[in-house]
């Protein structure tokens, strides 16, 4: 069993992430020996940060480490997917964001994405057969990919993690810990 003390987990976000979806984890992950890396496209406003929306209005900005466009999903263990409404819809209007999410899905790596974060699982065409949940919002785009939606705190199929809105980052967190000290979890195949 690899332990989390050795791994290495991206977390891709813009600007407009629900700040506490990427704080939580990326704080949580990190206490529990992770090494974390920030990345963003060079789409964003500030090419140091990326800007937070906490709950109704903009929040905090959090350091960016390193370009999407400079990052190799082989040099890591795990994806985080923050949500907030901004944030996925803008990923999931930028290739290179998508290319990165397909590799790690079809690497059997684990991906974790929170809120309106499996938008960008939609996008990638990973949830079709895929028990998931996301923000309720969004459950009718999750059924129309062809996902099986649950309203849980957290839902995990074959390494994706995936949860609903910021009261479920304990759950998620303890998770993607979990799943990432399980190990590679195999190849996955996405729609076409």
């Amino acid at each position: 069993m690899p332990d989390v003390k050795q791994s290495k987990v991206l977390i891709v976000a813009t600007d407009g992430f629900e700040e506490s979806e990427l704080t939580v984890p990326l704080y949580t992950l990190r206490n529990a020996g992770a090494t974390i890396v920030v990345a963003a496209p060079q789409s964003r406003e500030s090419p140091e940060s990326i800007r937070g929306w906490d709950k109704t209005d903009w929040g905090k900005n959090v350091a960016v480490d390193k370009d999407l466009e400079d990052i190799d999903p082989a040099d890591f263990d795990a994806l985080v997917l923050p949500g907030g409404q901004i944030n996925p819809d803008k990923l999931r209007l930028e290739p290179k964001a998508l290319a990165l999410i397909r590799a790690f899905l079809t690497s059997g790596k684990v991906v974790a994405a929170i809120c309106h974060a499996p938008w960008l699982l939609i996008e990638a065409g990973a949830v079709k057969g895929l028990n998931l949940t996301s923000f309720t919002s969004i459950k009718t785009d999750v059924v129309n990919a062809g996902g099986l939606w649950h309203d849980e705190a957290v839902v995990t199929d074959q390494g994706i993690v995936t949860s609903r809105n910021p009261g479920d980052l304990d759950a998620f967190c303890a998770k993607i810990i979990e799943e990432i000290e399980e190990g590679n979890h195999g190849g996955r195949r996405l729609a076409a």
